[in-house]
């Protein structure tokens, strides 16, 4: 347990502290101090930051890799951390900037290589890497299956859309956390996730009854 969480300060505010606590230290050339003390705060943000990752990369390993960076990118740019900004905030915003770049590396890659054949196995689901024991076998089909189906058309909402239903549903933010997150105002915030839901809805929908169409043909050809 940190000082600040023994303190009971919020989670909020003992990441804070803990954060200028760890930009104090490299201040003053106690680095080996200032790791360790960072460590703290990876261990309770990385989880969080793979699923924010993976969200927008849809790629397990990249999404790891997009989180390590982060996280190396926001020790070495501690100096410029505000406390009046949480660390939450300002670490995913450093997460989502990086993924973004990323995104767009990509697709610059694309445009010039021919996509290699996926394997067989496929991607693990990300999902299914961290969940942790306790529904049936039978539940954690069903589940992952309703997952997978979210996330297939969660990658065909338009980006701001995806960002913000992402970080209101599946991260928990309020609209005045998100506008913080995004640099979008509230009301834009509400307009996207109004938006969101309805596109969502439209294509669930849609998919349902394309899967009940097929089904239904072979019924009839068999």
């Amino acid at each position: 347990m940190t000082g600040a969480q023994a303190a009971g300060l919020p989670t909020r505010e003992a990441d804070s502290a803990a954060a200028s606590a760890v930009k104090a230290l490299q201040a003053a050339g106690r680095h080996a101090e200032a790791r360790e003390r960072y460590a703290e705060l990876v261990a309770r943000h990385q989880r969080r930051a793979g699923r924010i990752a993976f969200h927008y990369l849809r790629d397990s390993a990249e999404a790891d890799e997009a989180v390590q960076d982060a996280l190396v990118k926001a020790y070495s740019h501690l100096s410029s951390f505000r406390e009046e900004l949480p660390f939450e905030v300002w670490f995913t915003r450093i997460l989502i900037n990086g993924c973004l770049d990323r995104i767009k590396a990509r697709t610059r890659r694309e445009r010039w290589l021919v996509p290699m054949p996926e394997s067989p196995n496929g991607q693990r689901d990300f999902t299914e890497r961290v969940a942790s024991g306790g529904p049936s076998p039978e539940d954690q089909v069903l589940g992952r299956e309703r997952r997978q189906k979210l996330a297939a058309v969660l990658s065909r909402l338009p980006e701001r859309q995806r960002s913000v239903f992402m970080l209101s549903h599946y991260e928990g933010c309020t609209s005045r956390e998100v506008s913080a997150l995004t640099g979008l105002n509230e009301s834009t915030v509400r307009v996207h996730l109004f938006r969101a839901i309805r596109r969502l809805r439209t294509l669930l929908a849609e998919d349902a009854a394309s899967v009940g169409g097929r089904g239904e043909k072979r019924r009839v050809t068999s």
